[in-house]
């Protein structure tokens, strides 16, 4: 059990057969009145995200989310089929359960498989990752301003801003969480 006033950020609790993982929280004492703790709830199955504060001495049963790494293998339509690494078992995961941070991933990657109770309800793809640049306009010399990045297109069809010296055919590091590029590879 987890009482709320213990709650931190990423921490996931059952309530009333609901799974909640804390993005935001903060503890609350007014004046006048009792404490309470504010946060911003993300619903794990089903991706909402609420609002809600608590008496910091509701509890709760905690939620243990299962993080396994599986490797991504191959698309069939809107099915991505995962190989997990000890079975060799593939799984279908629905286009809808991969997120934003998805488009960094090619095949043979390995990435978290988040489930919980057997529900598969999201993935992670590792935080940076090697993609080759294959298309971009060229750099000129002399283009040096401070800053200045133009649009590139990854071997995996994510478009990103890049620096300007970066050329058609370059291996580059990207932060999957940001989408940001971080350096040549």
């Amino acid at each position: 059990m987890i009482s709320a006033g213990d709650f931190r950020n990423g921490v996931t609790f059952d309530d009333n057969g609901n799974v909640f993982q804390i993005i935001e929280f903060q503890h609350v004492k007014p004046g006048k009145g009792a404490a309470f703790v504010r946060t911003k709830l993300r619903n794990v199955l089903t991706g909402s995200v609420t609002d809600r504060t608590f008496n910091p001495t509701d509890k709760f049963p905690k939620a243990f989310i299962e993080r396994k790494d599986m490797e991504y293998s191959y698309q069939d339509e809107s099915l991505y089929y995962f190989m997990d690494l000890e079975t060799y078992d593939l799984v279908p995961i629905n286009e809808e359960l991969l997120g934003d941070a998805f488009k960094f991933v090619k095949e043979n990657m390995v990435c978290k498989i988040l489930s919980y109770k057997g529900t598969i309800f999201g993935i992670e793809p590792p935080n940076f990752v090697e993609l080759q640049v294959t298309e971009t306009d060229p750099g000129f010399k002399g283009d040096t301003a401070t800053n200045a990045t133009k649009p590139a297109v990854l071997e995996t069809g994510a478009e990103i801003k890049v620096p300007l010296f970066i050329e058609e055919g370059e291996m580059i590091r990207i932060d999957t969480r940001t989408g940001e590029y971080m350096e040549r590879a």
